[in-house]
């Protein structure tokens, strides 16, 4: 048996995020139209942390890839990354194993592109400014998806830590036609006239408050992924068209809406709809420029497998990767 291995720079060469993006418009569009088998993420627990299984097959474009993501939270103490990722990728015609994937690049990328994908459906035409709550992986990539589909001009950086803001400003500064960056003295100032704004955070609590929003605006939502999280406040989604990577998978975890629900702040029928049902025509995106728009993403494995798949067929294409005999 040959497998190809597959680094996260290999990953980042392999699918520029442009390209992701469109990898990702495909993906959702055959999950909301009943075209990708995808069972919801297995989640084992064991005395020291929690390791999640995440299988799906998309059935029009072929690809089958099961992503395994370890999250052991006492492995900084050790000198370890507290989330470890890879995929393995199937050829699915024979069931055999072609290719193994750095799990954390591949989860940045497709979840930024997922991002993008949403900002390019539902933010204004003309959206600018985007605010970022978060300095992390996630929020790099979700700026860079946004920076893909939209002329932005200016960034808000809003973070915990002032080492790791002050590091993402002076990356922004080096991209190829950087925005401005701007650091807001306060959240309501971060909120204040943004056109787009981002929240990739591990915050259980709201990071900033919805009656601050102008309208127009579109939110991105990333951060939460369990049932207790809220990063987005009950203000904003009462407010906003609400539209999910997947149906099922954030009634089942995204705590920005069952919180919001179990209060009766909404109900399942404000859910507008899946990201893909955009995608195929069956429900409309933004329809007015006035209009507040939420995307939620709790990541979904046909994004990893698309796009794990997309990343290999370039790979084989050029060299990529280290090939390994079993």
């Amino acid at each position: 048996m040959q497998l190809r291995i597959l680094s996260a720079e290999d990953v980042r060469r392999a699918l520029p995020m442009a390209a992701a993006i469109e990898v990702m418009r495909r993906a959702f569009g055959q999950l909301s139209a009943s075209r990708a088998d995808m069972p919801l993420r297995t989640r084992l627990t064991t005395d020291q942390g929690v390791l999640l299984l995440m299988p799906a097959f998309l059935r029009d474009s072929r690809e089958l890839a099961v992503k395994a993501v370890s999250i052991w939270g006492d492995n900084p103490g050790k000198g370890l990354p507290a989330v470890i990722a890879l995929a393995t990728v199937f050829d699915p015609d024979t069931g055999q194993p072609k290719a193994i994937v750095n799990g954390e690049a591949l989860t940045a990328l497709r979840t930024g592109a997922g991002g993008g994908l949403a900002t390019d459906l539902l933010a204004r035409p003309d959206a600018r400014i985007v605010t970022v709550f978060g300095s992390g992986v996630q929020a790099r990539a979700q700026l860079e998806a946004a920076c893909v589909v939209r002329q932005i001009s200016t960034v808000r950086i809003v973070g915990r830590t002032p080492s790791s803001v002050e590091a993402f400003a002076q990356e922004i500064a080096g991209w190829p036609d950087a925005p401005q960056v701007e650091l807001p003295t306060s959240r309501p100032a971060a909120v204040e006239g943004a056109d787009i704004i981002i929240a990739a955070t591990t915050s259980e609590k709201p990071v900033f408050d919805g009656n601050h929003l102008s309208p127009g605006t579109h939110i991105t939502g990333v951060g939460s992924y369990a049932p207790h999280m809220q990063e987005v406040d009950p203000v904003t989604v009462k407010k906003a068209k609400i539209v999910v990577d997947s149906l099922q998978a954030c009634l089942a975890e995204a705590g920005d809406l069952l919180i919001a629900l179990e209060k009766n702040i909404i109900s399942k029928v404000d859910i507008h709809g899946e990201l893909g049902s955009i995608v195929n025509g069956q429900i409309p995106g933004r329809e007015s420029p006035e209009e507040i728009t939420f995307f939620k993403s709790v990541g979904v494995a046909v994004q990893d497998a698309s796009a794990a798949s997309a990343i290999v067929r370039e790979a084989e294409a050029q060299g990529l990767g280290t090939l390994v005999h079993l």
